[in-house]
């Protein structure tokens, strides 16, 4: 008789560790999912403090391409207004379309000697690309952290328990334009 409450003593000691193990490691799990985003929103807001000076340095130089700097200084406050809100899905889609707007910003730019040439814009627009290359690596980063934890709590038997616990799968950042997965035309 003693043996056998033992032994289900053990087995229940056993299940509750397990039980422990698996919610720490879900726990990990969903704390680098949101560390991820983090680093994604840092070079985001790097990248809105930047517009503002970059549109400033050009608007001189470039009073018929108006309607480009007037783009991307709204997409910019469309994209604050939905990082205020803590939509992840809209920032994602705003950002996306800011991407493509700066993109149009630095074609321009190339078109005209006089402002390429000039030291504080070159200096500002060599900061954007490289906040556009952090923050590229940082969606990678987040989109594999969340595939991580996906995977983590659709697999069994983390399954059995991970919805139970409050663990929901979380979204990749992806495009949603089907435009900006297209190669871009060049013509010289």
């Amino acid at each position: 008789m003693q043996i056998a409450l033992y032994i289900v003593g053990g087995i229940i000691l056993v299940v509750l560790l397990w039980l422990i193990f698996l919610y720490n490691s879900l726990v990990k799990l969903k704390n680098r999912v949101e560390e991820a985003w983090s680093d994604i929103d840092v070079q985001l807001k790097r990248r809105h403090n930047l517009i503002p000076n970059l549109v400033d340095s050009v608007k001189g130089y470039m009073e018929h391409e108006k309607g480009t700097l007037e783009k991307v200084t709204e997409l910019r406050s469309q994209a604050e207004q939905a990082r205020e809100e803590g939509d992840t899905k809209g920032i994602a889609q705003i950002e996306d379309k800011l991407s493509s707007a700066l993109g149009s910003l630095q074609v321009a730019v190339e078109d005209y000697p006089d402002l390429k040439a000039n030291e504080n814009v070159s200096q500002l627009m060599d900061e954007l690309s490289d906040t556009e290359n952090k923050i590229q690596a940082a969606r990678r980063f987040y989109n594999g952290q969340v595939r991580d934890f996906n995977t983590k709590i659709e697999s069994f038997p983390a399954n059995l328990i991970a919805s139970s616990l409050g663990f929901v799968e979380q979204e990749y950042y992806e495009l949603e334009e089907e435009s900006q997965r297209e190669n871009p035309d060049v013509e010289l």
